[in-house]
């Protein structure tokens, strides 16, 4: 049997032509026949005299992997015979804040344009406020246990079908103006393992990327529709079971209507909205948060056009049901009214387990005229 030193003279040929410790093991092997460690071969040119200079074992163990210094991996774990390698690459880690300018910079490039709608001034015009309040995309409810059948597809018809039933019982009215209200639970998970922000597991519908382009392609449909009736305001309302990517969603959606000349927008991560309308200071958010006490204190803090306003409201959502607060400012100003709006999504196993149940399932709309605040309440009702 051939020792080390019986190949040493070819061995220190093929390391002068730049072979490393690796590829000299690979080569002993294929040509000879010997199994040699990487380790053992370092070791005896440097008892030789002829050691390697400069490379270490790991070193020539990426080079032999073809990994290149600039590669733009955050982590690399290589394993061999030899060595068991694990590279954290500080400098290249995508953080967050990247990956969605990336994202956002990609598809503005590609969002289609729009010719602008000319309209002649409405005086007798009127504000059209839709608000699909907690839709749920990919809740799963079953009848067998709730009484009521949910999922994905059931959502999505009930979106568009309540935004429809909104538009057709406005038509007596003249819509100069259209507030829609986006987000607010519009998604019911918010990651990969089928829980809310705050991580409370969920029965869930389809995969959580197949809710999100199924969500988005029914704001889009929506939206299309809503802006050949009147120009749109469109304020987003972060919410509990997806913050983030209700958030990202409502991004996403302007950046596709962002050349649109008849649509404005407040998509923006606060919790709180304003409008102004006419006489009518308009408020939204989702209701998770807050006292209900201090909600007009707050609308007066935040808004620099509470002193503009002739009447308040603040639309809520979250409880899945109606109801309706009254508060006095003082005697000699009107009052503002709260109210939670009902939603469509169906009962699942917690709500029916809670008794939280047989409240109405509902699109609500509401008409507001320039002169006299809400003048009208529309409810599309589901089955």
């Amino acid at each position: 049997m051939a020792v080390f030193k019986d190949y040493y003279p070819e061995l220190l040929e093929l390391k002068n032509q730049g072979y490393n410790s690796i590829k000299i093991q690979k080569w002993l092997k294929k040509e000879k026949g010997e199994e040699f460690a990487s380790r053992y071969i370092r070791r005896k040119f440097q008892e030789y005299g002829t050691p390697f200079n400069g490379n270490t074992i790991v070193e020539d163990t990426l080079k032999d992997f073809n990994v290149p210094e600039d590669q733009p991996w955050s982590t690399a774990w290589i394993k061999s015979s030899e060595v068991s390698v694990k590279i954290n690459n500080k400098q290249t880690v995508v953080s967050f804040d990247d990956m969605r300018d990336s994202f956002v910079s990609k598809l503005k490039k590609h969002s289609p344009t729009f010719s602008k709608i000319k309209r002649k001034d409405n005086k007798e015009g009127h504000l059209l406020i839709i608000d699909i309040a907690d839709l749920h995309i990919g809740k799963l409810a079953e009848a067998t246990e709730s009484g009521q059948q949910y999922n994905t597809e059931i959502a999505v018809q009930r979106g568009l079908e309540g935004v429809q039933g909104i538009l057709d019982k406005s038509k007596g009215f003249n819509i100069d103006k259209i507030l829609f209200v986006i987000g607010n639970d519009v998604l019911h998970t918010d990651n990969t393992k089928s829980t809310t922000t705050s991580g409370t597991p969920q029965d869930t519908d389809r995969m959580w990327h197949s809710n999100y382009i199924i969500a988005r392609d029914m704001y889009i449909e929506i939206i299309s529709s809503l802006m050949q009736i009147a120009d749109v305001h469109i304020v987003h309302n972060p919410s509990n079971h997806d913050y983030m990517s209700g958030f990202m969603l409502a991004d996403s959606i302007f950046c596709w209507f962002r050349k649109s000349k008849n649509i404005t927008w407040d998509v923006s991560i606060a919790h709180r909205k304003y409008f102004m309308y006419g006489c009518s200071l308009i408020g939204t958010s989702h209701g998770d948060g807050g006292k209900m006490d201090t909600l007009p204190l707050t609308m007066a803090v935040e808004s620099e056009d509470w002193s503009k306003a002739t009447y308040r409201y603040i639309y809520l959502h979250h409880i899945h049901h109606n109801k309706k607060y009254k508060f006095l400012t003082s005697s000699d100003y009107p009052g503002i009214t709260v109210e939670y709006l009902r939603s469509p999504s169906g009962t699942d196993s917690w709500h029916h387990r809670n008794q939280y149940q047989h409240a109405p399932k509902a699109v609500e709309g509401f008409i507001h005229s320039k002169e006299y605040g809400q003048v009208a309440k529309i409810t599309h009702l589901f089955k």
